[in-house]
């Protein structure tokens, strides 16, 4: 029986070449499109799932008000953990992270080797006890116990060493610093937030060994003894901090810390920051979503198509019937045949997701493996996708085909009912709006993307180079900055803290008229003179930094010390005056004594997901982390090559290794870019899939109407009207969905615009060009086939008549 039932379907798949290609190949591009999809939305949900203890990990973040409003911020002080681990039982040890290639990357040297790495570590001695990387050589329990120890990871042991044994040997960073290599540990999986190359102890850090409270510049993560201890904890760590800091806290602030499981941290993290920038568990729901109409989309042109060419089946049926053939025994054929479709679009759709992987991570940015041929359980939910997909799509088709009357059949009296035309319509128009809705998102995504690029920042980002320093660097930064200025192609040159693009620098500061425990949380930023007029910000009022200024800040004596300040816009207002007022008022920030030189015109120093904060800069000659270069636009390869050869002779300790400030900046909208690209490629595909079904009814229908088709052009019909006869209803389709697509799509993107604080609006032409974009694709689809029907011979048609 199932032989014949095999034997029949093929039969029908091989007269039918056309409609067989078109159902498998459509669903194979949707299970395709799916199967990638499942890949990401896997990868994302298994991050950090690799810890054993991961349910018992938290990542600890800071939580307070300095006199303004009262945020999140991911980093923590030295104290946070020790003092803990001693005060709360519940916490059953802790390791602090510092990641030093947050100011400047390290320079690593062994032997001829020297390379910058961004991912040098540094991290307290139960960082391998808290987390599950696989330790290959050296003893687990005392691989950072020592000053000066670091751990590489394989690739970084094979990259200095090669075939050596890398236990024991020293490696130098910075041209300064020496660390002897006491373990090798496996590379950190693709879906660890924390990524490294070089574990160094923590303890190593000079001037971080103390127990301190007032800087937070490190990433800690607590191991709790049960997995719901840490609700109470907060309460407890809550009371604890008003009571340790007490009158230490100037008024109308507070500081506390709150706990986030590990393993939401890379979906759900509540603060930007952190060892790895995270993603959404939004953008999961929403390719998730993607992946599921897609499918459906798919599905419905198998649907539509069985059931279109219902008529061709039905003297099929009838005879069968007659003979003897039950009801159940014909839906059963109907629906293995489904199932054979199903299941061979499946194997070309895993075969084709799995030659895709490779182009997909690069599109998402991502380094993921085919977990369907790796993972039993995912190919074994594949395998149910499979069946699920063949009874979507082959039930209603097997139920209508299987239940025709052999009576009627057999008589000449059957015709497709009309419920079946119009579930055809409806599910047509659900393909095409979900097309639409696709298209909306993507035109949004990109609108935004480029509002983003193109918006006044109130900085100039163009042609500005920029290069770390390091501490070899920064004792002789004016020969570097007098060498880089005497080149021709080199505008102007400016040293700061951080560059423009996301200080982070968290300060307070009060100000002249105040009361004496006032404080305004502020970001902060040590700068020179040149800093300013390298980015050309706006000075509203006040001057700029000089050399005297600069003079006033490098006295031996600290009491002597005096300090200028510029503030934004958003400080002085926040300090209570206006832009001229604020110029010569005393200020004091964390210690430093000093007053108001300048304000300048508000800019985007952070995401545009946040609103512009209260700012300051100050001259001073300390941890000056980043070199910024000015070039002239014309001439930025002659500039770049001579910057490189002035490198080598100043610094031959430090690879050249530079980047532009606006690379820096688009950075910053890595997963908004990443969104727009997946949904622009998966929206063109849902498109191509919908049409594909809309050809195929299009041809289904000029072959039912043949002879009326005819008939026209005998009556003197012209081809544009048999065009227009045949395209009317399915361009009619087209249009009702966008009436349902563009309400539904014009509330989601205005819910995912509501993350940014500036933005675009959306606009009627985005629907406009969306809409006509559909209609004339869907044309387009549907003309080549009516044209191909306007131009038969009449004869040939009615030659039977």
């Amino acid at each position: 029986m199932l032989q014949n039932y095999f034997t029949i379907a093929l039969r029908h798949l091989s007269r039918n070449k056309a409609y067989s290609f078109i159902n498998i190949f459509g669903l194979a591009i949707g299970l395709a499109c799916f199967i990638l999809i499942a890949t990401y939305v896997l990868f994302e949900l298994s991050y950090d799932n690799f810890h054993e203890k991961g349910d018992r990990i938290f990542r600890l973040t800071s939580y307070g008000s300095f006199g303004g409003e009262a945020r999140e911020f991911d980093s923590t002080p030295t104290a946070a953990y020790p003092t803990f681990t001693r005060q709360f039982p519940e916490v059953e040890t802790g390791v602090r992270i510092y990641d030093v290639s947050g100011f400047s990357p390290m320079v690593v040297n062994y032997k001829d080797k020297l390379f910058e790495e961004a991912g040098f570590l540094f991290a307290d001695s139960t960082f391998f006890d808290i987390f599950s990387f696989k330790v290959l050589r050296g003893n687990p329990n005392t691989l950072l116990d020592d000053l000066n120890a670091v751990v590489l990871t394989e690739s970084a042991a094979k990259k200095y060493f090669g075939e050596e044994d890398p236990l024991d040997k020293s490696i130098t960073t910075n041209g300064t610093t020496e660390y002897r290599v006491t373990g090798v540990v496996a590379d950190a999986p693709a879906n660890s937030q924390i990524k490294f190359d070089f574990i160094a102890s923590f303890h190593t850090l000079e001037g971080w060994r103390e127990e301190i409270w007032s800087s937070a510049n490190f990433t800690t993560y607590l191991q709790l003894n049960s997995p719901n201890a840490a609700p109470e904890l907060e309460k407890k760590i809550r009371t604890y901090m008003g009571t340790a800091l007490g009158e230490n806290m100037p008024a109308n602030s507070f500081l506390t810390y709150v706990l986030q499981p590990m393993r939401d941290v890379h979906l759900r993290a509540r603060v930007e920051g952190g060892l790895e920038p995270g993603s959404d568990i939004r953008y999961v729901y929403i390719f998730s979503a993607i992946a599921l109409l897609i499918l459906a989309i798919a599905c419905i042109n198998y649907m539509n198509l069985s059931t279109a060419r219902a008529a061709e089946r039905a003297r099929e049926v009838g005879v069968r019937k007659v003979i003897g053939a039950l009801h159940n025994q014909l839906f059963q054929q109907f629906l293995g045949e489904s199932t054979l479709v199903s299941f061979a679009a499946l194997l070309l759709g895993l075969f084709g997701a799995y030659l895709l992987i490779p182009a997909f991570n690069q599109l998402t940015d991502r380094d993921m493996t085919f977990v369907f041929l790796e993972n039993p359980y995912a190919l074994a939910g594949l395998i149910g996708i499979g069946v699920l997909v063949s009874l979507i799509s082959g039930s209603y088709p097997a139920f209508m085909l299987s239940g025709f009357q052999p009576i009627r059949v057999l008589k000449g009296d059957f015709k497709t009912s009309g419920g079946g035309v119009q579930l055809r319509k409806v599910l047509v128009v659900f393909q095409f709006a979900v097309s639409i809705f696709l298209i909306v998102g993507t035109i949004v995504v990109q609108n935004q993307l480029a509002y983003i690029q193109n918006r006044k920042l109130g900085y100039n980002k163009d042609q500005v180079l920029v290069l770390p320093t390091d501490g070899k660097i920064r004792q002789n930064l004016e020969r570097f900055k007098t060498e880089f200025e005497a080149i021709p192609n080199v505008q102007r040159v400016a040293l700061g803290t951080e560059t423009p693009t996301f200080v982070q620098g968290g300060y307070s500061i009060w100000g002249e008229g105040k009361p004496q425990d006032f404080q305004l949380g502020v970001r902060a930023l040590a700068i020179d003179k040149d800093y300013v007029p390298v980015l050309d910000m706006n000075i509203v009022s006040g001057a700029n930094f000089t050399d005297a200024d600069y003079a006033d800040v490098n006295k031996e004596d600290y009491k002597e010390k005096y300090y200028r300040f510029i503030l934004n816009e958003s400080a002085a207002t926040a300090l209570g005056w206006k832009s001229e007022e604020a110029v010569g008022k005393r200020v004091s920030l964390n210690g430093r004594q000093g007053e108001i030189k300048a304000v300048v015109e508000d800019f985007h120093f952070s995401s545009l997901h946040e609103a512009i904060g209260p700012l300051v800069m100050f001259i001073d000659n300390v941890q000056l982390n980043k070199i910024l270069l000015k070039l002239d636009g014309d001439q930025i390869s002659s500039a770049i090559a001579a910057l490189q050869s002035k490198w080598k002779a100043l610094a031959p300790h430090r690879p050249f290794d530079y980047q532009f400030l606006d690379e820096e900046f688009s950075n910053l909208y890595d997963t908004e870019e990443r969104t727009g690209r997946i949904a622009a490629t998966f929206a063109g595909l849902a498109i191509f899939i919908a049409c594909l079904g809309l050809f195929g009814l299009t041809a289904f229908a000029a072959q039912q109407r043949t002879k009326e088709i005819g008939v026209r052009k005998v009556l003197g019909a012209t081809i544009t009207d048999i065009v227009t006869l045949l395209s009317k209803d399915f361009l009619l389709l087209v249009a009702i969905s966008m009436l349902i697509a563009f309400p539904v799509a014009w509330w989601a993107m205005n819910n995912w615009l509501e993350d940014f604080v500036y933005r675009i609006n959306v606009s009627w032409w985005i629907f406009a060009l969306a809409g006509i974009g559909a209609l004339a694709i869907a044309l387009l689809t549907v003309s080549s086939q009516a044209i191909r029907a306007a131009n038969t011979n009449p004869v040939e048609s009615l030659r039977s008549e």
